[in-house]
């Protein structure tokens, strides 16, 4: 499951976007480098101020190698999929603010390790309806 993929990551020290960047990637093989990882580093801790949630941000990086092929305008996908995980993001945390979530979720003894956990769980939901959709239409 991408929520064991996910903790592991995070177990190793990487924060929560880079953790689920990275647990994506291997999870739906979506063939990422290292460089590439790196540039999530910068989303964790809220873009480092407590601003949007570091597992959201991991998420959505995922969904844009997962759906985009050249340019995000041109991928009819990403709008529908990006607003469905959203929607299910704020309604499994009550935010998408780091600072507020840390607030609820975070302990000393995991720091957010159960954010990130809940964070893959509400991307794979997200991603695995949004495909079972795909294929009814």
């Amino acid at each position: 499951m991408l929520k064991d993929l996910a903790a592991q990551y995070y177990k190793q020290g990487y924060n929560c976007a880079e953790s689920i960047t990275r647990a994506g990637n291997e999870y739906y093989n979506l063939g990422l480098e290292e460089k590439a990882f790196r540039m999530t580093g910068a989303f964790g801790g809220g873009l480092q101020v407590g601003d949007i949630c570091g597992a959201l941000s991991g998420s959505a990086c995922v969904i844009s190698s997962k759906y985009i092929e050249t340019k995000a305008h041109e991928c009819a996908d990403l709008r529908p999929i990006m607003l469905k995980l959203v929607r299910a993001f704020q309604t499994k945390f009550s935010s998408r603010l780091c600072a507020q979530i840390k607030a609820k979720f975070y302990s000393k003894e995991v720091a957010c390790l159960n954010t990130v956990t809940t964070a893959a769980e509400v991307l794979e939901e997200v991603i695995n309806e949004y495909e079972k959709d795909k294929q009814t239409k």
